[in-house]
C-alpha cells in the first residue's frame, strides 16, 4: 500500500511540475539555446534566417575587442564598489531598524521606496536633480557656498561612473537591508540577553556572536546583489546610453546585437555575460562557503 502511494504521490508532483518545466523551457532554457547557437554563426539580424556556422569566431572577436576588455572593467569596478558600500550601509541599517527605537515600523516602509521605484523612474529623475542648469542638487551645492557653479555630473567622464554608483547605492540598499534584517531576526534574543548578562562588551558581541550568525544572510545578500550588478544594464543605459566610461558587458552585447545588427558576434557577446556571471556566482558561492551554511 506504502509503494502504491508513493509512486502515485511521484505522478502528481511530476503533473504539478510539468506546466512549469514548460514554462521553463519556453521562457529559459530555448532562448538562450538560441542565443549559444547563433553565436556560432555570421547571422545579422535582419535576416537571422541567412546563416553560415563559423565555430568560435565571434568568441574570439568579442575578446580581441579592446571595447569589450573595457566593459568588463567598468562592470567589475561598479560591481564590486557598489556591492561593498551597499553591505556596509545595509548592515549598519539593518542594526539600527533592528533596536527598539520609535518609529522603527514606519522607518522599515520608508526604507523600501528607493528600492520600490522601477529603475528607469529613478535614473531619469537623480538625472533631473543633478543637473548642471536647473538641477536640485547643483542648487544645494552652491547655496552651502561649496561650489560657484553648476556641475555635469552626467556628463563628466571622471564622474559618471561615481554618479551610476551613488544611484544604485541609493535604489538597492534596501535590499540588503531587508535580507539582513531577516537574518537578525532569526538570532536567539536568550543568547544576547545571556552576553549582556555577562558583561560582554556591545562590539564583542556583534564580533564574536551576531557577525558569525549573520555570515549565511549576509552572504545570501552579496551573492544576489553581486549577480545583478554584474548584468547591469538599465541604470548605466538610461542615464549615459554607451558612454564608454559606464559601458557594461551588457550594454556591449547589447550595442553588437541591436545597434550593428550583429546577431552572431551579439549572441557572442551574450553568451560571455552569462558565463562571467556564472564565474562570479561560483567563486561567491566558495569564498562565502554559501554551500555549507545550511550544513554547519
Amino acid at each position: 500500500m506504502s509503494v502504491r502511494l508513493a509512486r502515485r504521490e511521484h505522478r502528481a508532483a511530476w503533473l504539478f511540475l510539468t506546466p512549469l518545466i514548460i514554462v521553463l523551457l519556453m521562457v529559459a532554457v530555448w532562448p538562450l539555446g538560441r542565443t549559444f547557437f547563433f553565436s556560432f554563426t555570421d547571422a545579422y539580424l535582419d535576416d537571422p534566417s541567412v546563416y553560415d556556422l563559423i565555430g568560435f569566431a565571434n568568441f574570439v572577436e568579442v575578446l580581441r575587442d579592446p571595447n569589450w576588455w573595457a566593459a568588463v572593467r567598468n562592470t567589475l569596478v561598479f560591481a564590486v564598489i557598489s556591492v561593498v558600500i551597499e553591505t556596509l550601509l545595509g548592515l549598519g541599517i539593518a542594526l539600527l531598524l533592528n533596536e527598539a527605537i520609535p518609529g522603527r515600523g514606519m522607518l522599515r516602509a520608508a526604507i523600501l521606496v528607493p528600492w520600490a521605484i522601477p529603475v528607469v523612474v529613478a535614473t531619469k529623475i537623480w538625472e533631473w536633480m543633478l543637473n548642471d542648469q536647473f538641477g536640485v542638487f547643483n542648487k544645494m551645492l552652491m547655496s552651502l557656498g561649496l561650489i560657484d557653479h553648476g556641475i555635469a555630473w552626467t556628463a563628466s567622464s571622471s564622474l559618471i561612473m561615481g554618479v551610476v554608483i551613488f544611484i544604485d547605492v541609493w535604489m538597492t540598499t534596501p535590499f540588503m537591508v531587508l535580507l539582513i534584517l531577516a537574518g537578525l531576526q532569526t538570532i536567539p534574543g536568550e543568547m544576547m540577553e545571556a552576553a549582556e548578562v555577562d558583561g560582554i562588551p556591545a562590539w564583542k558581541r556583534f564580533w564574536s556572536i551576531t557577525l558569525p550568525l549573520l555570515r549565511p544572510a549576509i552572504g545570501v545578500a552579496v551573492l544576489f546583489r553581486a549577480l545583478d550588478a554584474v548584468r547591469m544594464f538599465d541604470l548605466a543605459y538610461v542615464l549615459a546610453a554607451s558612454n564608454q566610461n559606464v559601458m557594461t558587458v551588457s550594454i556591449y552585447a547589447r550595442d553588437r546585437l541591436i545597434s550593428f545588427q550583429e546577431l552572431g558576434v551579439g549572441s557572442a557577446a551574450s553568451t560571455w555575460v552569462f558565463l562571467l556571471v556564472a564565474l562570479v556566482a561560483i567563486v561567491l558561492i566558495g569564498a562565502l562557503r554559501l554551500d555549507r551554511s545550511t550544513g554547519e
